[in-house]
């Protein structure tokens, strides 16, 4: 009867199956702060992107609200003889010149709108948890008094413009009135004439002569007070500018 002799296996003892344990846990362990770290570079550098592009928004917002700030100053120095052309033209309603220039510069208002570029990529990709607390703070405070400004100019704002808009045309004879239309800025070659071809008053009620008037101080008061929040929030985003730019060494 043939005998089968089974090879003789030697068996591991607990030292080896610990170094063997030990190597798997090591590259296991290596693999994944390896990933990590990889990760941390993507997002640090993802999260510099997103710097960069916020201060390229933050200088296209203060280019905007330089324009914007000189446009309204420039419509303020056009109101000085307000008080002095009502006098006159409520003393003669036939000597309506003095309202060409304060209808030019009541007529239109410039809207401030932020660039949003870079905030909304962050909203929607999420991008906010790559920021320091400190980056997204400033820009969720910026955010904030943006949405101020914003709410200000279509409220408020736009009711003044608009009641001295609406009391205008129950005022102006439209022939006389209607060139004015053309006129599309306050000041350069592009400003067209804001002389009157004739009396300007439609009737001679003065109730509704007063009435403009009166709506035209608010509006020069509300004017002021949106000049105000304009500068503030350039304040703020040249402040943001420079933080950003010392902190991540921008250029």
């Amino acid at each position: 009867m043939e005998v089968h002799h089974h090879p003789h296996i030697e068996k591991k003892n607990f030292k080896e199956y610990f170094l063997e344990f030990l190597m798997i846990f090591l590259a296991v362990t290596l693999g994944f702060f390896a990933e990590s770290l990889r990760e941390h570079i993507n997002d640090k550098a993802k999260s510099e992107q997103y710097i960069q592009s916020l201060v390229e928004d933050l200088e296209s917002d203060t280019a905007r609200l330089n324009d914007i700030i000189d446009f309204d100053a420039g419509k303020m120095a056009g109101f000085s003889n307000m008080y002095e052309c009502y006098d006159t033209v409520t003393n003669n309603l036939k000597a309506t010149s003095c309202m060409g220039e304060l209808i030019k510069f009541s007529k239109v208002n410039r809207p401030f709108l932020a660039n949003d570029r870079t905030v909304t990529q962050l909203a929607n990709a999420g991008g906010f948890r790559l920021l320091s607390k400190d980056d997204a703070d400033s820009i969720l405070s910026y955010e904030k008094m943006y949405r101020n400004v914003h709410d200000f100019e279509t409220t408020v704002y736009q009711e003044a413009q608009d009641n001295v808009r609406n009391t205008l045309n129950e005022l102006a004879n439209f022939k006389v009135v209607s060139p004015l239309e053309n006129v599309s800025s306050l000041s350069g070659s592009d400003s067209g004439s804001s002389s009157l071809s004739g009396p300007l008053l439609f009737s001679d009620d003065k109730k509704v002569l007063n009435k403009w008037f009166n709506q035209l101080q608010l509006y020069v008061r509300v004017t002021k007070a949106q000049s105000v929040l304009l500068n503030r929030l350039r304040e703020m985003a040249t402040n943001l500018i420079n933080f950003y730019q010392n902190k991540h060494h921008l250029k």
